[in-house]
């Protein structure tokens, strides 16, 4: 088996995967490449290289005809496979947030600094500075500087973010435009099932966090407030790093993902104010669990 990927193959890969698991497709589903191309928001190439790697590993099969079809347990990967599913996309963004998390990058530096610090390319940096930037953890100054901007990167800023949320996530749900979209609300609770009924032993921190956000931020635009969806959407972001960092811990995702489910349940049936209760119950207990894992008290990388 080829392990040797590109970082836009291995995003491919954790996505088919991702995918899988979420819609729990069964043996002989057909993966075809451009619908997933399309999902994964990249070209063909990469998601050809990593069907055929998940061919070599024994749980797809393909066919000349019939293109790519599932053929083994999603939950039976190598485990050389599985290492892959818990990475982030660059590793050099990775690299770059550790040391901001750890210090060693000051509020304000140059391309120059950061070249020197990360060991990088003038053209990686700026790649990588680039995406920060769209996360909005960093702004551009006047000439050659980039100025970091605040960061969930401690218990502090976890709890204004978690006060931010209760806010607005509950008052969304009471509020006279709120009108959830059966479908997506279906599709919500096919996943979080999924994961409650067995998906949480195995779900990377990265799919959990994904679908973590993918539940609030469509809830968020139900409430038909776009400043709402906006700063949900924003906290994701910048919340993304910290979540990263303890992906290795022991969270409760079963509970988790039942909480989700009490919630759709009170939504789908009308009673918006029951939902807005157990949204507020939801998010005081993530920010109680916060403080118990003590993320800020473990290095961001992993050990």
């Amino acid at each position: 088996m080829t392990l040797d990927l590109t970082s836009s193959q291995r995003k491919a890969l954790r996505e088919i995967i991702s995918y899988v698991r979420r819609e729990r497709l069964a043996p002989g589903a057909h993966l075809p490449e451009w619908p997933l191309a399309k999902l994964i928001g990249t070209s063909r190439s990469p998601v050809k290289v990593a069907l055929e790697c998940l061919v070599d590993a024994g749980f797809m099969r393909f066919d000349r005809n019939r293109g790519f079809r599932l053929e083994g347990d999603i939950d039976q990967l190598p485990v050389a496979l599985k290492a892959y599913l818990q990475e982030i996309d660059d590793p050099l963004y990775l690299k770059l947030a550790e040391a901001r998390f750890d210090g060693l990058v000051p509020d304000s530096v140059t391309e120059a600094d950061l070249t020197r610090l990360l060991d990088a390319s003038r053209g990686e940096v700026a790649k990588v500075l680039n995406r920060v930037q769209s996360e909005g953890w960093v702004e551009k100054e006047v000439g050659y500087g980039w100025r970091f901007l605040p960061m969930i990167d401690s218990l502090d800023a976890y709890d204004d973010m978690y006060s931010l949320r209760l806010a607005i996530e509950p008052a969304g749900i009471l509020s006279p435009k709120f009108k959830p979209d059966l479908s997506q609300l279906q599709a919500l609770r096919h996943e979080q099932q999924a994961i409650l009924d067995g998906g949480y032993e195995t779900i990377s921190g990265i799919e959990r966090f994904e679908s973590n956000a993918r539940f609030h931020q469509t809830i968020a635009q139900w409430s038909g407030n776009l400043f709402a969806l906006q700063t949900i959407r924003r906290l994701d972001q910048l919340r993304r790093l910290a979540e990263y960092r303890q992906s290795r811990q022991d969270l409760p995702r079963q509970a988790l993902a039942r909480e989700h489910l009490d919630i759709l349940s009170a939504i789908e049936v009308g009673d918006n104010l029951l939902a807005a209760s157990l949204m507020r119950q939801h998010i005081e207990a993530a920010r109680r669990k916060k403080a118990i894992f003590a993320v800020f008290q473990h290095p961001l990388k992993a050990n």
